[in-house]
Parts: structure tokens; C-alpha cells; sequence
């Protein structure tokens, strides 16, 4: 089960206490009280793991290690360790307690969310000459606390969107090294599947119902992992009773969701193309293209029945 949207509670480190410590040497009263360490930020770091949010499944917070207090002799403590939350590339991290929004757009990363508290001075810092015996130390500040919501929206050059049962994981795994779930009833797919050709990243999300945007059905829960994508495959089904309508019912779920959705390239994949005759898959062809003139058939059971989808991968592939 793929974990797209936690939240969370973070805490850094406190800081160690500055200590008050004087030398035993004879004649000397000099003061040697070490500082206090840097309690342990938490940071995230993108992973290429589309699964890292799994961590969280059972575990709600996050605690950094605090620093350690000084010590005689001008010792400072140690600082507390960092902690390193790993999230896919494409979380979204929302700081509710700051109203703060970190994006992890590539591997490697790093975003600083809850910084560790100072530690606080011992009483050598304040050692003057005027004050040559200070009895002063400071406590260490504590860290910052924070609830974080992990928002996974994948990032993704194409999306494959449609009703379920249309196609769009056949087609995955025949572009690409994928292993979607493929079964002749619908919501096969229960959570996005990635696959690449090439240097694209191909995108399937569950099969979308009418109402999705409202709730209805799972495609709704995962559109948001195509919110990123610069194009959009859409799969019409050539045996469908109303392809036209079938069109219009998702086109109306990606505008409902957000208005960037309809207004990315798109091209209308006729899946199953060899289940009609020609005459009818002409038929639908010129229908389609009325509403949107990127119009392909696919069949995966034809030779050469997928290489329109490859031309238009490869260009663009070239335009990216």
C-alpha cells in the first residue's frame, strides 16, 4: 500500500546547559565551565523511493537528540545528532505550526524543518577583567516543534488518465519495466504505478469514475500525482458504447479537481483498437477528434499497434 499523505510530529534537539566550573589547580580561581552542545535539527532529504513514506505507517513523530551539557576544563558538550527524514521526490512538506511549505523536487534534498536549540554558555564565556571569577552559565534553548503534513505529489512528464479498465496499465508495461496489475475488471490498479521510456517518467493512477473529485470511486485520492505532469494521455476504450461521453466525464474530473489539470497537452489514446471494426474505429476517430484533434489508436494484441504512442513519447521526449 503505497503512504502519499502523512502528518506528523517533529521535534528538534534541546540544547546542552552551559555549567559553572572553576579550576582546582592551587592559587587559581579561574573559571573553566564549558559551553552547552547544539541540540539535533530534523531535515528531509529526497529519496528516488516512491515507498520511503512507509516509515510512518505506525510511527507519528520524529525526535532529534538534544545536546550534551559542558563540562570542567572548557569542555563544550556534544552536539545532539541530526535527524535525516528520507521522502520521495515530489513530497510536499507543510509546516502547520509555521504555515511554511518545503518542496523536494530532487534526490539529494535537504530541507532543515525544525532546527535544534543553542546550548547555552558557561561561565569561562564570561570571564572579563572585571569579572574574573563569573558565576554565570546559561541553560540551553530548546528546539523548534513543529506538525508536519507529508503531501506525496509525484513528478511525472506524462499522465495516463481514464475510466477504469481502459488500458492504461497494459500499456504501461508494455513501454516500459513496469509491473502493473493487469485484470479484466475494474479497479485493477489501486495505487500509481511509475514506468520509464527512456528518459520519461510515465505516470498510470486508479481508474477514474464520475464524482471522482468529490470522493467517489479511488482515482480521486491519487489525482494530485498528476497535478505535476506536463502532459496528459487520456484513454478512451474503442469498444466503449459512448466514447465521447466517457471523454467528457473525465475531462470534467480534472477541472473539477483544479483548472490547471484541462489545460495541459493531451492526447486522446484509443485503447483496444482491435475489438471494433474499421469502419466503426473511423467512426469514433472523427468524433474524437472534434473535441480534441490528438486523436491515436493503440492495440497491443496488433504488430506495430502501439507505435503512435512511441512517436509521440519520443517527441516529447526531444522537447523536454
Amino acid at each position: 500500500m503505497l503512504i502519499d499523505d502523512v502528518t506528523i510530529e517533529v521535534k528538534a534537539g534541546r540544547g546542552g546547559d552551559g555549567v559553572v566550573r572553576f579550576t582546582k589547580l592551587m592559587m587559581s580561581q579561574g573559571p573553566t565551565g564549558g559551553n552547552g552542545g547544539h541540540g539535533g535539527s530534523v531535515i528531509l532529504r529526497g529519496v528516488s523511493d516512491l515507498g520511503a513514506l512507509k516509515q510512518f505507517r505506525n510511527k507519528k513523530g520524529v525526535k532529534a537528540e538534544s545536546g550534551k551539557d559542558g563540562a570542567q576544563n572548557k569542555c563544550d558538550g556534544r552536539d545532539g545528532m541530526n535527524v535525516i527524514i528520507l521522502v520521495p521526490v515530489g513530497t510536499l512538506a507543510h509546516d502547520l505550526t509555521n504555515n511554511k511549505i518545503y518542496d523536494i523536487t530532487y534526490v539529494d534534498q535537504e530541507e532543515i524543518v525544525a532546527r535544534g536549540g543553542n546550548g547555552g554558555f558557561g561561565n569561562f564565556h564570561f570571564k572579563s577583567s572585571r569579572n574574573t571569577t563569573p558565576l554565570r552559565a546559561n541553560e540551553g534553548q530548546v528546539g523548534e516543534e513543529i506538525e508536519l503534513r507529508l503531501e506525496l505529489k509525484l513528478i511525472a512528464d506524462v499522465g495516463f488518465v481514464g475510466l477504469p479498465n481502459v488500458g492504461k496499465s497494459s500499456l504501461l508495461n508494455e513501454l516500459t519495466n513496469a509491473s502493473s496489475k493487469v485484470a479484466n475488471y475494474k479497479f485493477t490498479t489501486l495505487e500509481p504505478h511509475l514506468g520509464v521510456f527512456y528518459r520519461l517518467i510515465l505516470a498510470d493512477i486508479p481508474g477514474l469514475i464520475e464524482g471522482a473529485a468529490e470522493g467517489k470511486g479511488l482515482g480521486h485520492k491519487f489525482l494530485r500525482h498528476i497535478e505535476r505532469t506536463k502532459s496528459i494521455f487520456h484513454f478512451i476504450a474503442a469498444d466503449s458504447k459512448h466514447p465521447v461521453e466517457d471523454y467528457h466525464t473525465i475531462r470534467k474530473e480534472l477541472e473539477t479537481f483544479s483548472d490547471k489539470m484541462i489545460n495541459k497537452d493531451e492526447w486522446i489514446i484509443l485503447s483496444r483498437s482491435d475489438e471494433v471494426d474499421e469502419d466503426r474505429l473511423e467512426e469514433i476517430i472523427k468524433k474524437l477528434s472534434e473535441v480534441n484533434k490528438n486523436v491515436v489508436t493503440s492495440s497491443l494484441l496488433e504488430d506495430n499497434g502501439t507505435d503512435a504512442v512511441r512517436r509521440i513519447l519520443s517527441e516529447i521526449e526531444r522537447n523536454k
